[in-house]
């Protein structure tokens, strides 16, 4: 079985109550927060895409785009750091736990930048402490100040800073599920 597949039949078999999370709690959240058309960088087999009218989904995994094509869904295969849109084609992205997996990324936060129209919204989440203890593919830890650090580095402006499902250093070190999520604006 190759590592796309593997994370492919992972995603497939998530369980009953986190999806209801998601699309009850999570997904409602993230909404209110996005504008007008939304890329979802990292869609996975398409929960947020099937969710919100109007998105775009992009994986560098081939099996998942796959699967959310073949569901009606509207996603594209990305090489690493590199989108496949014009300049200025979205007016949001969302970048929900893939930063984390990513040794170095300023490459993929500069086309993030280039296919974000100018004060469009960066939404971006991130795992907590025992989320990203639990998978070895985990390469960075974000905290707020480094989050923040490295998304004003990388041009985008702080608009607000939220958790889900709510703030807490108890579920920070308890859930995997807990994750830091950061509003930004493309300057």
């Amino acid at each position: 079985m190759t590592e796309n597949n593997q994370y492919f039949e992972y995603l497939k078999g998530r369980s009953r109550l986190g999806l209801w999370y998601r699309r009850y709690w999570l997904y409602p959240k993230l909404c209110r927060h996005v504008q007008g058309h939304t890329l979802d960088l990292g869609c996975g087999i398409g929960d947020f895409l099937s969710y919100r009218a109007d998105s775009v989904g992009v994986d560098v995994n081939p099996e998942t785009v796959e699967w959310c094509r073949q569901q009606g869904l509207n996603a594209y295969i990305m090489n690493p750091d590199s989108l496949p849109f014009e300049e200025a084609s979205f007016d949001s992205v969302v970048l929900d736990n893939v930063l984390e997996h990513l040794s170095e990324p300023h490459p993929l936060l500069n086309e993030i930048f280039r296919v974000l129209r100018p004060s469009g919204i960066f939404v971006v989440g991130v795992p907590g402490q025992r989320g990203f203890a639990s998978d070895s593919d985990h390469k960075v830890f974000y905290d707020e100040v480094s989050l923040v650090s490295t998304l004003k580095g990388a041009q985008f402006s702080l608009r607000r800073i939220f958790h889900m499902p709510l703030r807490s250093e108890f579920l920070n070190e308890r859930m995997r599920q807990y994750c830091v999520y950061g509003v930004f604006q493309r300057d």
